[in-house]
């Protein structure tokens, strides 16, 4: 799948990015994928090409422009758990910086760029993200109602905001938990909330997962975990977006 190397004007500045398409040209449906904390590397652009593979044009912004381009801290080939902690350290300062505010001026300058790509179908789009990625295309699908037909978010802190939040959600949501990260009683006052607010979802315990699981470049890599993110994700864009 062809990658395309893009920088994206949004209100602060030009967001470095990079999109994954399908291969033989044509017009596909936009996907904007949030990458997880440790923003843009090799294993997003595997993930993205995954997804183009599918039939969609795959958006992944850097998170982090604000402070350069990606990668912007330097970052081990594996991240190991004894890795972590130094690479968090840095990583946090610009995360906590990463407000509400800032997602949603980026998420309109994002859905506009889509928007204006020849090689998007007009239409809905829908909005996946990892880890503060999850909550990021929660706010956005939360922001744009009548754009993003489906939000996916795989080990996010999606309730982060409150429930406030869920009562703005009009796409149809899969949220796939890391069992280290949610008990089941959490997840069923999640689910609950989720219901109270009238969002149509699925949300579950992904079993024998902690956080991370999705990323092969790390230690919480679960194959299992990965595979059923794609069961569940796939089917997810087809229904809703129809072009799959």
């Amino acid at each position: 799948m062809p990658i395309k190397t893009l920088r994206i004007p949004t209100a602060d500045g030009h967001a470095d990015a990079f999109a994954a398409l399908p291969d033989g040209g044509g017009e596909h449906p936009g996907v904007l994928m949030y990458a997880d904390g440790f923003g843009i590397r090799p294993v997003l652009r595997e993930m993205a090409r995954e997804l183009a593979a599918h039939g969609y044009y795959v958006l992944v912004p850097n998170l982090f422009y604000r402070h350069g381009p990606a990668p912007v801290v330097e970052l081990p080939e594996h991240i190991g758990e004894e890795d972590r902690p130094a690479v968090l350290a840095r990583l946090m300062p610009m995360i906590e910086a990463h407000t509400a505010e800032r997602t949603l001026r980026d998420a309109d300058a994002y859905l506009t760029f889509l928007a204006s790509r020849p090689e998007v179908a007009a239409g809905p789009v829908a909005v996946t993200g990892y880890c503060i990625g999850g909550l990021l295309a929660m706010r956005t699908a939360a922001a744009h109602p009548g754009q993003v037909a489906a939000v996916a978010a795989f080990h996010g802190p999606v309730g982060a905001d409150g429930p406030d939040l869920f009562a703005k959600v009009t796409a149809q949501v899969h949220l796939g938990h890391a069992e280290g990260d949610l008990t089941p009683e959490a997840l069923g006052a999640l689910n609950q909330a989720l219901d109270a607010a009238g969002v149509s979802h699925t949300s579950e315990i992904y079993p024998g997962t902690v956080h991370g699981f999705t990323m092969s470049d790390t230690d919480a890599f679960d194959a299992s975990g990965l595979k059923l993110h794609w069961d569940r994700l796939l089917p997810l864009l087809d229904r809703t977006l129809g072009y799959g």
